[in-house]
């Protein structure tokens, strides 16, 4: 197919998904849905018009996010546009603009300020080489070792970065093996699975986990970092012992061993030394939250300032920054704060009869339905659609299932969907790399997914009751 027609294919494409978003933001307002206000009715017509963008991504996610939070403040905000019902109490619109400047963000973005810092004074690289060292050379250890390392960072850093990062290092070692050696195919599959999964985490780890924790937060739920890293990473550590068993089961080595070259050492000077003791600090910070009592949210604008003020990051490093990522994040926030504002969340849970359900099979049902969302669409995306719906039904009692547990495992169920190139930035990493295909990354990303799916729903609240911790 000429490129004409691939662009001509999909500029029509985008066309009518604007089109449909565009019928679907305003049909509700000429609907009478009862039980529905006003407000619901233009939230409704807001919220499906988010889908078709999300899904459609007819114009950027951030694009839709921005989109939101201005539609919002036009149509039910104490400054909107059109009249509102003399007993709505519109929320000032200063609470949409403020998402983008919202708590949870300055978490995300120092989470950023230490990946950049990391790369640019070959923190990263020089940690791997640490790491990496006591596996040695075999092939399951090196295999081993490396989705370790991956998760690690994951943890701590974009998952997006850390799989560039690594696989700048394995890409060269698999290219050396015969291609007839299946272990070509684990060494760089390993990374995208690793990262997604290393993901879960901690709260900066994947965008899902920041817009949990924000949506909590907006609930009047506090989530340490260091509550949340209790909550995912025993079951996570498990999910990623049974993809490395599973890789080397179906990508088995025929070499006997396998030496990664590392380069890069670590930088060093006055910068590289202020970059080394914030990072320190701020990880150190975060985990020992419950002895200090700061927030990890202002623990992580510690490293912004520090960084900016002793100029170790430039004008040119901040504008490194994935910022967009920022803006989506908001953008899911402000869609909780309007979805509740305007009745819609309360109307859309009362149109299920939730009594023949326990909590139980609620958290599964969340968790299966954000998996296999994201498997089509971003999973931020599919977090900011499920999670205000997945609140309003844990706090309507209408089931008996706290809060945190509901926002987590849709969390936990979009960083899980790891089965196509789309699904995840690291997918796409790996597969454009052209040393795996579709057919090996669905295979794969469907078992971790699934298998994980399962593992987190049974242990995770068996693990909860012995540490003594509630997810509510």
């Amino acid at each position: 197919m000429s490129t004409t027609r691939v662009r001509r294919r999909t500029g029509l494409g985008r066309g009518a998904a604007l089109a449909a978003a565009a019928v679907l933001l305003f049909l509700p307002w000429t609907l009478d849905l009862e039980g529905l206000g006003e407000p619901g009715h233009r939230m409704l017509g807001l919220f499906l018009a988010a889908i078709v963008l999300w899904v459609s991504e007819a114009i950027p996610l951030h694009a839709t996010a921005a989109f939101i939070i201005l539609f919002e403040i036009v149509t039910i905000s104490d400054r909107a546009l059109w009249a509102l019902p003399a007993d709505f109490d519109p929320p000032a619109y200063s609470t949409f603009f403020g998402t983008l400047a919202h708590p949870v963000l300055m978490l995300f973005l120092g989470g950023f300020f230490l990946a950049e810092g990391a790369a640019k004074f070959h923190l990263d690289r020089a940690l791997a080489r640490i790491l990496l060292r006591p596996f040695g050379t075999s092939p399951r250890r090196v295999l081993l070792g490396l989705m370790v390392v991956t998760a690690v960072f994951s943890m701590f850093m974009s998952n997006t970065a850390t799989t560039a990062t690594v696989l700048a290092v394995v890409l060269p070692v698999a290219v050396s093996l015969d291609r007839s050696d299946r272990f070509r195919t684990a060494l760089v599959l390993a990374i995208p699975v690793a990262a997604n999964i290393g993901g879960m985490g901690t709260p900066v780890g994947t965008p899902p986990n920041a817009i949990a924790v924000g949506s909590l937060a907006e609930a009047g739920y506090d989530v340490g970092f260091g509550e949340w890293m209790v909550l995912a990473v025993p079951v996570m550590s498990v999910v990623l012992v049974l993809a490395w068993l599973l890789l080397l089961r179906v990508f088995p080595a025929r070499t006997d061993a396998i030496r990664l070259e590392i380069e890069g050492a670590l930088a060093r000077g006055r910068d590289a030394a202020i970059l080394y003791t914030v990072f320190v600090a701020t990880v150190v910070l975060w985990l020992s939250e419950p002895l200090h009592g700061v927030n990890a949210n202002i623990v992580g604008f510690l490293p912004v300032v520090v960084l900016l003020a002793t100029r170790v990051f430039s004008a040119e490093d901040l504008q490194r920054i994935p910022w967009h990522v920022l803006w989506l994040v908001a953008g899911g926030i402000a869609l909780g704060i309007g979805v509740t504002a305007a009745g819609l969340d309360t109307w859309l849970v009362a149109r299920v009869d939730w009594s023949a359900m326990s909590g139980g099979m609620v958290v599964a049902g969340v968790a299966a339905t954000a998996l296999l969302l994201s498997t089509f669409i971003s999973n931020s995306a599919a977090a900011n659609l499920l999670i205000p719906i997945g609140l309003t039904l844990a706090l309507s009692g209408a089931v008996s299932v706290e809060a945190v547990a509901v926002a987590f495992f849709i969390a936990v169920g979009a960083s899980l969907a790891m089965a196509l190139p789309v699904s995840t930035p690291p997918n796409a990493l790996a597969y454009s790399t052209g040393m795996v295909t579709t057919r090996q990354m669905a295979a794969i990303g469907a078992v971790v997914g699934i298998a994980g799916w399962a593992l987190f729903v049974w242990l995770a609240p068996i693990g909860w009751s012995l540490m003594g911790v509630s997810p509510g």
